[in-house]
This record gives structure tokens, sequence and C-alpha cells, in this order.
């Protein structure tokens, strides 16, 4: 069988500080892609000069007005030639063997439709083993492993081109959670396979990965989008922790009604009711105070378990 033919898909935005590091370790892959697409999306500092100064053939850089990131990776995966998508953010990294251990998951599992690796939390504080599933293969019932730890982040999933070609690309207009919501349509059409090698390196600390100025979304997607009312329970109640994730931070940056809403549609959770009464408390909470006090909370969250990206 010869090796998967990669295309390595990067949105850029105002990544100076990381771009250089997250794309020399894509170049130094055992196994090298095809291509690495980047689509800047209309950075206002030097990010494009740092891709630019690297120089290699195997770069391919476009340029937008800034619309959003959804728009950047839909973007690089129409360009993309390979027949495999492998993502990555600009600031985060992986060891040289990620894209040979991705195609051996191939390989092995040609039927999926997606294939994600384990992973480390770069913080502050040092350096964590994300919460993945400890066992390579298929992905039973994915939303099931889903409630309890990461499947797929960003970084470390890589997605056969023709999936976006059956479920769509990512959700454009959706300021958070769009890649869980691209997570979800494939996983409602195909399996994944998983491997619990920690070949990624997310960069919890890098700079403006969570903006704290809240601006709505201005598109149609909706995690309300996979209720099945009954039909599909674990996916319903997996649809439930997203949306309610969600709220409590747009809540925390002043959507109350947004917020409030939520919290009406997703109340039939059964298995989400902490994460449902912490968006209640906060959604109460006078709107100055609230920023500070999730930030407190998840400070916390993250001393006690070394939970939360």
């Amino acid at each position: 069988m010869s090796a998967p033919r990669f295309s390595v898909i990067i949105p850029l935005y105002n990544k100076e500080a990381e771009i250089e590091r997250t794309l020399r370790s894509v170049l130094a892959q055992t196994l090298a892609p095809l291509e690495i697409v980047i689509v800047d999306d209309g950075s206002t500092d030097r990010s494009v000069e740092r891709v630019e100064a690297i120089n290699s053939p195997l770069v391919k850089l476009h340029r937008q007005a800034n619309a959003g990131s959804a728009v950047a990776r839909n973007r690089a995966i129409e360009l993309a030639e390979g027949e495999y998508i492998a993502m990555i953010d600009a600031d985060d990294e992986w060891t040289p063997d990620y894209l040979a251990e991705i195609a051996r998951l191939i390989e092995l599992y040609p039927d999926c439709g997606g294939w994600c690796s384990g992973f480390d939390i770069v913080s502050e504080d040092g350096t964590f083993a994300g919460d993945t599933p400890q066992y390579e293969g298929v992905v039973e019932d994915y939303f099931a492993e889903a409630m309890k730890r990461y499947v797929c982040i960003t970084s470390a999933t890589t997605i056969a081109h023709r999936v976006f070609d059956e479920v769509g690309g990512f959700p454009v207009g959706m300021r958070m959670g769009q890649d869980t919501y691209m997570w979800i349509k494939l996983a409602r059409s195909y399996r994944v396979a998983t491997t619990p090698k920690r070949l990624c390196r997310y960069n919890r600390a890098a700079q403006n990965r969570t903006p704290s100025i809240y601006r709505g979304d201005d598109g149609t997607a909706s995690f309300r989008d996979f209720y099945t009312a009954g039909r599909e329970p674990m996916l319903d109640e997996y649809a439930a922790r997203i949306g309610l994730s969600r709220a409590i931070i747009i809540s925390a940056k002043g959507g109350t009604e947004e917020a409030r809403d939520t919290e009406r549609f997703f109340s039939y959770t059964k298995m989400n009711r902490r994460i449902l009464r912490k968006l209640q408390v906060i959604n109460r909470l006078p709107v100055t105070w609230r920023w500070n006090a999730l930030r407190a909370y998840n400070w916390l969250a993250w001393k006690i378990a070394r939970k939360g990206l």
C-alpha cells in the first residue's frame, strides 16, 4: 500500500509568536506531507512574514480578508489536493511521527472517516497528558466516549477529504465550538479511529486563544441542530453538554439572553445537570462579575483536575 497523500491545513490569524514553531514541526515529519496549505485570515501582525521566511516548497500560502477561522479552514480544504486533510492550529505542534502514525491508523482502519491521536496540554505551569481514550482502534460509540474525555481535537485529527464533500465543512459564523460541530457531523456519518499515543502538543497558553469580548454568532449553525428528540439519546446528551458549556462562556461575556435561551432548550438533559446548574448560577450574577468568576472557577478546576482546553 502506498503512503497516504496528506494535505496539512493551517488557518492563520495573528500568530507571529507561534506559527514558525508550528510550521517547523510539520516540516520535521518523518512522513512528509504532499503540501502545507496555509490560509491567512487577514493577520495584522507579522504572521505572514514568519511563514514566508521559512521558504519551503511544500508551503502554499493564501491570503484573504478577515472572515473567521471556519472560512479559512474551509478555503484550505477546497485548495487541498491530498486524499487526507491533516489539521493543525497555528499555535500547536506535532511530534515528528504524527503523520506516520496516522498513516498506520489509516492502513489498519481504512473504512473510518477520521483518525485521531492523544495529545499533551502545554500550559503556563507545565505539560500534562490530555484525557483521551487509552486504547487503539475504532471508537465504538463516539458520543458516549466524548461525554467522558476528548476524542477529537483539531490539531490531533485527520479527516478523509471525501468526508467534507459529503457532510460539509466547518460552520461559518459560529465563533465557539465550530470544531466540535464538525466532529459531530463526522461521527454521525463515519466511524473514527484513535491511538493513545500523544503525538500533538496543544498550546493552552497561546495568544488570542479565547477572546474575552463577546460577539454573537453571525451564522445559522447551532448545536440544537443535532437534537433528535430521544432517537439518539447519547447524541442528545452530548449536544446538550457542548451547548450548555458554550453558553457559560457566552454568559460570562455578557450574552445573557442567548445563554438563558440555551438553558431552556437543553433543560431536557439528565447527564449534564451540573453544567446546567453552573450556567444558571453564572447567568444570574451581575454581568460585571461573570468573566472573573468563570476564570476563577476554571483556574481552580485546572489546578485540581488538569481538565479544560
